[in-house]
């Protein structure tokens, strides 16, 4: 049986990702938060203060990329870097008023495309969707560590 990439299973769960991730950036624009920086967000409304190194970590991008990202964030009002008091070599960000009321809104985001993108669903069909997506994740995730050599 032939491959048809346009039919498989994952190039529609690609498909549906970008189509979730298009959603969220139209409803989060207005507020100057750009493709890629609502984790960002998330991650500061949740624990504000880290490290760019723990950001990085728990992001799992590189720091080039972090450094980027907080630039662009840190000059349109969202972000702040601060030495940290104990080690003058470690620099910790900070939400702005502005990036809080920035978290709440990619917050508010992720709860209504959620509704939308389930709409139709009952609770036994996302209990069940959620399980599959679950195995294909770990699928995936053990088939990364297996292929890249990389046991942790």
């Amino acid at each position: 049986m032939e491959f048809r990439h346009a039919e498989a299973i994952m190039h529609l769960m690609g498909q549906t990702t970008k189509m979730h991730r298009h959603n969220i950036d139209l409803l989060i624009r207005e507020h100057e938060v750009f493709p890629g920086q609502p984790p960002l967000l998330i991650h500061l409304s949740k624990r504000d203060g880290q490290s760019q190194k723990e950001l990085g970590e728990r992001m799992r991008i590189t720091p080039a990329t972090l450094t980027v990202m907080i630039n662009r964030m840190q000059k349109v009002g969202l972000l702040k870097r601060v030495p940290d008091p104990s080690d003058q070599r470690v620099t910790r960000v900070f939400l702005t008023e502005k990036g809080r009321i920035a978290a709440d809104a990619v917050h508010e985001a992720l709860r209504v495309t959620e509704e939308a993108s389930l709409a139709g669903l009952d609770e036994e069909d996302k209990k069940l969707l959620r399980l599959l997506l679950g195995k294909v994740y770990n699928n995936l995730e053990g088939f990364a560590v297996f292929n890249s050599g990389d046991k942790n």
